[in-house]
């Protein structure tokens, strides 16, 4: 058992991600490094100031910028969309792992033996024309279907086929407008070894094991009790995830951390152990300021958060209006090991604006000199990443 001050955990999760000290992540192989790191970033389409998965990314890679992901994903294909905690990006040498869940979506699509007249369709218009969305294709016969992975296709009988095409992984998705996703053939860009591999992990119990390992490196220290951070792992219930933890605990894979004042145990992965070592005898110095994505690895479990550095932060986004305690897309901010606030931030891109709409201070933040200037520092950035080459700030107060 290791025995961490409160500071010392706040320190070695940031360090984990990146975000105290000098950056470790650059360019575009720092992109690739780091989603490698955490197994996944989550995918979603609202873009006010950035998409989910950039804004993760803005805050950990010097010189960051939306086309280094594109290229990764579209052009290189060292990364793949696919489900793993809900909608997200995945190495793409990670497919074979994932087949288990490409099956259930075979078997599923058995119930609807209506839908291969379809499929053949949609071949037939990719063989002839490429990439396709679902307002390419008009499809014969009106078919709803429930998907087996993740999405309800409503009345849609194109959306729908190709969506069970994807969750077969006959199809991936082969670039995005905006939100619009279009679709070609796996085979055309995952090579045969990887989108052809058996299951690498036969039973569901190793299969769990892998996937909780992959999220305690997601997040750097998680705890054995119910947390977002196990969104999407089929049939891990509370019984289940108690005996994961116990053979990877067995196994030496885990390693259990104790924070001072905290009643929870909490975890690290062994590979992670370095780090801490790190952290134990010499304390990150340097100090960045970084606005953190609402659905980012580091905040995956609130609870956790709110634990171990007394902020306590929800996305407010589908909270009704009239009940919102900040805004609508507000993202936390980071300096130094403290979380110091949250922003209200909206690229106005074509008038080449960032509008900081709103700055909350915790309640115990005093906005220094060089915090604002941090601060300031931080918005530069982000306006950089955004393509906007003017800053307007309604408030610091």
């Amino acid at each position: 058992m290791i025995q961490l001050t409160n500071s010392q955990a706040r320190q070695f999760l940031l360090l984990k991600h990146g975000l105290l000290g000098e950056y470790q992540f650059a360019g575009k192989q720092g992109v690739l490094d780091f989603v490698r790191q955490v197994g996944c970033i989550q995918y979603d389409p609202i873009d006010v100031c950035g998409k989910n998965a950039e804004l993760v990314l803005q805050s950990r890679i010097k010189g960051f910028t939306k086309n280094m992901l594109n290229e990764l994903l579209y052009q290189d294909r060292s990364l793949v969309d696919y489900p793993d905690k809900n909608l997200a990006i995945i190495p793409v040498e990670d497919w074979p792992y994932f087949e288990r869940y490409r099956q259930a979506a075979r078997e599923h699509a058995k119930r609807y033996p209506e839908m291969e007249a379809l499929i053949e369709q949609v071949r037939a218009y990719i063989q002839d024309h490429g990439a396709l969305s679902s307002d390419d294709l008009k499809l014969d016969g009106n078919f709803a279907w429930q998907s087996a992975i993740h999405w309800s296709s409503g009345n849609n009988s194109t959306r729908s086929v190709l969506e069970q095409m994807y969750s077969t992984g006959e199809l991936i998705i082969h670039h995005k407008k905006g939100t619009r996703k279009y679709y070609d053939i796996a085979g055309k860009y995952i090579q045969p070894t990887l989108l052809n591999a058996p299951e690498p992990l036969e039973s569901e119990l190793e299969h769990h094991k892998w996937r909780v390992l992959r999220r305690i490196g997601a997040v750097g220290l998680l705890w054995n009790r119910a947390s977002d951070a196990w969104l999407n792992i089929w049939g891990l219930k509370a019984e289940q995830r108690n005996e994961v933890f116990r053979l990877l605990l067995h196994e030496a894979r885990i390693v259990a951390v104790a924070v001072h004042q905290m009643k929870d145990i909490l975890y690290c992965r062994l590979e992670d152990l370095p780090l801490i070592e790190a952290v134990l005898q010499k304390p990150a110095s340097k100090w960045r300021c970084e606005l953190i994505a609402p659905l980012d690895n580091f905040i995956w479990d609130r609870k956790l958060i709110n634990e171990l550095f007394g902020f306590d932060y929800t996305w407010e986004i589908y909270t009704p209006a009239i009940k919102r305690k900040f805004g609508y897309y507000v993202l936390p901010i980071i300096y130094g090991e403290s979380f110091i606030g949250r922003a209200e931030v909206i690229a106005e891109r074509k008038a080449g604006t960032l509008v900081v709409k709103n700055i909350w201070y915790e309640n115990n933040i005093k906005p220094t000199k060089q915090l604002r200037t941090a601060l300031n520092n931080c918005f530069r950035n982000f306006a950089l990443f955004n393509g906007c080459d003017r800053i307007l700030i309604n408030s610091m107060d």
